[in-house]
Protein backbone atom coordinates (compact mmCIF):
# COMPACT_ATOMS: atom_id res chain seq x y z
CA UNK A 1 0.00 0.00 0.00
CA UNK A 2 1.40 3.37 -0.74
CA UNK A 3 2.27 5.78 1.85
CA UNK A 4 -0.02 8.33 2.85
CA UNK A 5 2.77 10.80 2.47
CA UNK A 6 4.02 10.09 -0.96
CA UNK A 7 0.14 9.93 -1.94
CA UNK A 8 -0.02 14.04 -0.25
CA UNK A 9 3.10 15.03 -2.24
CA UNK A 10 1.87 12.94 -5.92
CA UNK A 11 -1.24 15.57 -5.58
CA UNK A 12 0.35 18.72 -4.34
CA UNK A 13 2.80 18.56 -7.12
CA UNK A 14 -0.25 17.59 -9.94
CA UNK A 15 -2.38 20.77 -8.29
CA UNK A 16 0.67 22.74 -8.90
CA UNK A 17 0.83 21.90 -12.45
CA UNK A 18 -2.64 21.96 -12.93
CA UNK A 19 -3.23 25.05 -11.61
CA UNK A 20 -5.55 24.14 -8.91
CA UNK A 21 -3.20 25.04 -6.28
CA UNK A 22 -1.13 27.76 -7.72
CA UNK A 23 -0.97 30.94 -9.50
CA UNK A 24 -0.99 31.08 -13.13
CA UNK A 25 2.72 31.68 -13.76
CA UNK A 26 3.70 28.14 -11.49
CA UNK A 27 0.55 26.34 -13.50
CA UNK A 28 2.42 27.38 -17.21
CA UNK A 29 5.68 26.87 -15.75
CA UNK A 30 5.12 23.15 -14.96
CA UNK A 31 1.79 22.38 -17.65
CA UNK A 32 2.05 18.87 -18.79
CA UNK A 33 4.14 17.69 -16.06
CA UNK A 34 3.73 13.45 -15.59
CA UNK A 35 4.97 11.54 -12.34
CA UNK A 36 6.66 8.49 -13.49
CA UNK A 37 7.87 7.55 -10.25
CA UNK A 38 7.63 8.31 -6.65
CA UNK A 39 8.68 6.79 -3.17
CA UNK A 40 9.78 8.51 0.35
CA UNK A 41 12.33 11.10 -0.35
CA UNK A 42 12.14 10.39 -4.32
CA UNK A 43 10.78 11.80 -7.21
CA UNK A 44 11.15 11.29 -11.22
CA UNK A 45 9.26 13.04 -13.80
CA UNK A 46 8.53 13.75 -16.89
CA UNK A 47 8.30 17.00 -18.90
CA UNK A 48 7.87 18.03 -22.37
CA UNK A 49 8.67 21.77 -22.74
CA UNK A 50 5.51 23.74 -23.50
CA UNK A 51 5.77 27.05 -25.84
CA UNK A 52 4.00 29.09 -22.74
CA UNK A 53 7.63 28.66 -21.06
CA UNK A 54 9.84 29.27 -23.22
CA UNK A 55 12.07 32.58 -24.52
CA UNK A 56 12.07 34.22 -27.54
CA UNK A 57 14.70 31.78 -28.95
CA UNK A 58 12.38 28.88 -28.21
CA UNK A 59 14.25 27.47 -25.36
CA UNK A 60 12.79 26.57 -21.75
CA UNK A 61 13.24 30.15 -19.79
CA UNK A 62 15.22 29.49 -16.71
CA UNK A 63 12.80 31.10 -14.68
CA UNK A 64 10.21 28.56 -15.80
CA UNK A 65 13.05 25.75 -15.08
CA UNK A 66 13.64 26.89 -11.74
CA UNK A 67 9.91 26.78 -10.83
CA UNK A 68 9.90 23.38 -11.87
CA UNK A 69 12.96 22.67 -9.84
CA UNK A 70 11.77 24.20 -6.82
CA UNK A 71 8.75 21.99 -6.64
CA UNK A 72 9.66 18.57 -7.50
CA UNK A 73 12.47 19.14 -4.94
CA UNK A 74 9.57 20.37 -2.28
CA UNK A 75 7.48 17.32 -3.49
CA UNK A 76 10.18 15.27 -2.54
CA UNK A 77 10.78 16.25 0.53
CA UNK A 78 6.96 16.47 1.08
CA UNK A 79 7.08 12.65 0.55
CA UNK A 80 9.66 12.19 3.24
CA UNK A 81 8.34 14.71 6.29
CA UNK A 82 4.98 15.01 4.95
CA UNK A 83 4.38 19.01 4.93
CA UNK A 84 6.02 21.59 2.40
CA UNK A 85 8.56 23.04 3.79
CA UNK A 86 10.22 26.64 2.74
CA UNK A 87 13.18 27.09 0.26
CA UNK A 88 16.05 28.40 2.56
CA UNK A 89 18.99 28.06 -0.08
CA UNK A 90 18.30 27.64 -3.85
CA UNK A 91 21.32 27.40 -6.33
CA UNK A 92 20.77 26.20 -9.63
CA UNK A 93 23.80 25.21 -12.23
CA UNK A 94 22.78 24.87 -15.75
CA UNK A 95 24.54 23.01 -18.80
CA UNK A 96 22.45 23.28 -21.64
CA UNK A 97 19.07 24.31 -22.59
CA UNK A 98 16.18 22.11 -24.12
CA UNK A 99 13.88 23.22 -26.99
CA UNK A 100 9.90 23.70 -26.98
CA UNK A 101 8.27 20.66 -26.69
CA UNK A 102 12.08 18.70 -26.06
CA UNK A 103 10.97 15.80 -23.57
CA UNK A 104 13.14 16.08 -20.38
CA UNK A 105 13.34 14.07 -17.28
CA UNK A 106 13.19 15.37 -13.78
CA UNK A 107 14.21 13.18 -10.71
CA UNK A 108 14.89 15.00 -6.91
CA UNK A 109 16.43 12.87 -3.83
CA UNK A 110 16.61 14.08 -0.51
CA UNK A 111 20.05 13.88 -0.13
CA UNK A 112 19.29 14.72 4.17
CA UNK A 113 16.76 15.23 6.29
CA UNK A 114 18.23 17.06 9.83
CA UNK A 115 14.83 17.61 11.45
CA UNK A 116 13.37 20.87 10.34
CA UNK A 117 16.48 21.09 7.60
CA UNK A 118 16.31 19.07 4.40
CA UNK A 119 18.73 18.90 1.38
CA UNK A 120 17.38 18.18 -1.89
CA UNK A 121 19.06 17.43 -5.04
CA UNK A 122 17.11 17.93 -8.58
CA UNK A 123 18.14 16.77 -11.95
CA UNK A 124 16.82 17.66 -15.35
CA UNK A 125 18.15 16.00 -18.22
CA UNK A 126 17.42 15.44 -21.87
CA UNK A 127 15.04 12.09 -22.02
CA UNK A 128 16.64 11.50 -25.86
CA UNK A 129 20.48 10.84 -24.52
CA UNK A 130 20.19 11.44 -20.64
CA UNK A 131 22.25 14.62 -21.09
CA UNK A 132 22.18 17.06 -18.35
CA UNK A 133 20.26 20.31 -18.70
CA UNK A 134 20.41 21.48 -14.66
CA UNK A 135 21.36 20.55 -11.66
CA UNK A 136 19.35 21.82 -8.77
CA UNK A 137 20.40 22.49 -5.11
CA UNK A 138 18.13 23.36 -2.19
CA UNK A 139 17.98 23.26 1.71
CA UNK A 140 14.47 23.70 3.08
CA UNK A 141 13.18 24.66 6.19
CA UNK A 142 9.92 23.65 8.30
CA UNK A 143 8.20 27.00 8.34
CA UNK A 144 5.16 26.00 11.13
CA UNK A 145 4.94 29.02 12.75
CA UNK A 146 4.30 28.80 16.56
CA UNK A 147 0.86 29.75 17.69
CA UNK A 148 2.22 31.31 20.96
CA UNK A 149 4.62 33.92 20.55
CA UNK A 150 8.46 32.90 21.95
CA UNK A 151 10.72 35.29 23.15
CA UNK A 152 14.37 35.53 21.54
CA UNK A 153 16.75 32.72 22.98
CA UNK A 154 19.70 35.97 22.44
Amino acid sequence: MEDESIRKSQKWLMGLSEGSLSHQLEAIAMEGLQILHSQKGFIRCNFVVPSRASDADGNWHVGAMATLIDDVGAAAIYSLVDHVKASLDFSISFYSTAKIQEEVEIEAKVEANKGKLSHVLVEVRRKQNRELIALGKQWMASHKIASQPQSSKL
